[in-house]
């Protein structure tokens, strides 16, 4: 195993990682002699499908947008975003095939990447792995479930609100992942405009759900904030 103050931060790391959580020490050490670090800088948008074909990725830090593009129009769908403890590509670990998503850093994204093959190998030889694998992928299909039911039945307002709601730490009430986006990048999560998002913001603001910042939004008002997201039209 790599001996340096790096690696055993990434060891600490990725033993709270969803897919690898349940691995003894001894196992995450012969692991993360497997891993090759990668690091995307900033708005990096990444085109390089061979790359999530031939590779997985586990993510240390930063956050990564996967989204989808009408070449026609050039509008964007997000379908999701990654953190920390995230990994990517699921689909392409399952079934080999390229997968049309694009990949884009809102942060400084740190990943440890092993080839595609040899993650299938470990899963073989970790049944902890796949154990693990299942509820992550549960996890990701009740998120496109609850997009496609949204988009379908409720209004932009209450997307709004339950996207927000969605994501707000339970324990300190803060607002988390999406704080800091910009209007258009929230627009981009619930298949509206950057437009619409922000007349809704600022009528959110105006009813004293929020407070809106230059880079920030705070809860002002979460019971407000959940009777925003119970309405329906």
């Amino acid at each position: 195993m790599r001996k340096n103050n790096k690696w055993d931060i990434y060891k600490r790391a990725i033993k709270n990682n969803k897919l690898l959580k349940d691995l003894s020490p001894e196992k995450l050490d012969d692991f993360l002699d497997e891993v090759e670090e990668e690091i995307w800088p900033p708005d990096t948008c990444s085109i390089n499908k061979p790359a999530t074909v031939n590779y997985f990725h586990f993510i240390v830090s930063g956050r990564l947008k996967v989204y989808k593009v009408d070449p026609a129009t050039g509008r964007e769908f997000t379908l999701f975003l990654l953190k920390e403890d995230d990994v990517f590509d699921v689909l392409c670990l399952l079934d080999g095939h390229r997968h049309d998503v694009f990949y884009e850093t809102l942060d400084r994204v740190v990943m440890l990447a092993i080839p595609m093959d040899r993650m299938r190998q470990y899963i073989q030889q970790n049944p902890l792995i796949n154990e693990n694998l299942l509820p992550y992928l549960s996890e990701q299909m009740r998120i496109l479930e609850e997009y496609a039911s949204n988009i379908t039945l409720i209004d932009i307002s209450t997307r709004l609100a339950k996207l927000i709601l969605n994501n707000i730490n339970a324990e300190s009430h803060q607002l988390e992942l999406i704080n800091d986006l910009s209007n258009e990048e929230l627009a981009n999560l619930i298949g509206s405009t950057r437009a619409v998002v922000n007349r809704h913001l600022q009528d959110f603001k105006t009813e004293g759900i929020l407070n809106l910042g230059r880079e920030k939004v705070e809860i002002r008002n979460l019971e407000l904030l959940l009777n925003k997201a119970k309405h329906r039209t």
